[in-house]
């Protein structure tokens, strides 16, 4: 039985509880800082976390830095996911990894296409080169290929450098919808036109928050208080003042640029990346057992993950889709 979440008025009482001594917690991310990870550098900034009994310290990732390890180790309390398929393996291999909330209902996962180059999603299909990676062409092109009848033989490999794609017209390439377009702009003066593979049925959660089951267990009120001063974050990072945050993050990454800050918001806002589907009425975190059940059913049948796992391993909604978010929007968005 899912036990009672938080209300706000409950998060200030476990506050009182907690007060005496801040909990100290390690969040580790999947990668340097971003615009992506703002609602999290929000809670911290605005004392979020504070106010409900938490100590949190953001450990970014990166290139040569696997937080993932350092999770299964016990060295961090809480990771940031990458999409639903990470959380499938953990179960294969009998890791006790648990998503706890998806603070993306959409993967931010696209193909850019030259502007006017195709005109629906099985155009770009027909289109000479395809620009993926290896974990791309292992995950998300593989649904490509069945859903949309992309061919295997166009693809070339995608090392993180636009100029291929700029210079072949009748190319795609993958990207992130908050990043590769700005990139692109930026050094061909052309906006890139976009494919968000979740609007197309590609329909994975993202940006997960994971901890152990042995944190669950032990320590129920900190994952709770965690997931949903997470939850609260995002809706002022989105809404409201999200400067301390911005500063937080160039001061984590100083190759951030305020022009690429900007860019993701928008990008984060217009295609509903954090708070669209269930977030709207569940709020921000939200995640179904439909929706992942869904999501599995599709990467069995295309053969990307094996048939008969225990899903419901990899997945708790005992701490999202309290919808305290909700509340914090609103009267942010005056209504």
């Amino acid at each position: 039985m899912i036990r009672k979440r938080a209300t706000l008025a409950a998060l200030a009482l476990l506050a009182a509880d907690m007060a005496s001594a801040q909990e100290k917690v390690t969040f580790g991310t999947n990668w340097v800082a971003q615009a992506e990870h703002g609602g999290y550098y929000q809670a911290v900034a605005d004392g979020t976390y504070a106010a409900c009994g938490l100590d949190v310290t953001i450990l970014p990732g990166g290139p040569q830095i696997n937080n993932r390890a350092l999770l299964l180790a016990g060295k961090i309390d809480f990771y940031m996911g990458g999409n639903l398929l990470q959380a499938f393996s953990a179960v294969k291999q009998g890791i006790p990894s648990v998503v706890v909330a998806a603070d993306f209902q959409k993967e931010p996962q696209i193909i850019m296409t030259h502007p006017g180059a195709a005109a629906s999603f099985e155009e770009v299909a027909a289109l000479d080169e395809m620009i993926i990676g290896d974990q791309g062409f292992q995950t998300f092109y593989q649904w490509m290929m069945a859903e949309y009848g992309f061919a295997a033989e166009k693809r070339s490999p995608y090392t993180f450098n636009a100029a291929p794609f700029i210079a072949n017209p009748r190319s795609a390439q993958q990207g992130y919808v908050t990043s590769e377009p700005f990139a692109v702009e930026s050094a061909a003066g052309f906006k890139p036109d976009i494919w968000l593979l979740a609007d197309y049925g590609f329909s994975t959660y993202s940006t997960t928050i994971e901890t152990m089951q042995a944190t669950i267990d032990a320590r129920p009120d900190v994952v709770q208080c965690f997931v949903e001063s997470s939850s609260i974050g995002w809706a002022n990072f989105l809404y409201g003042d999200n400067s301390a945050a911005l500063a937080a993050i160039k001061a984590a990454n100083p190759e951030m640029t305020d022009a690429q800050l900007a860019f993701s918001i928008a990008a984060l806002k217009e295609y509903g990346i954090v708070d669209s589907g269930d977030a709207e009425t569940l709020g921000i975190g939200a995640m179904t057992d439909a929706k992942i059940a869904e999501f599995y059913a599709k990467m069995v049948e295309i053969g990307v993950v094996e048939a008969g796992l225990d899903i419901a391993k990899a997945y708790t909604l005992d701490f999202a889709n309290s919808g305290v978010s909700l509340a914090v929007k609103q009267a942010l968005l005056g209504r």
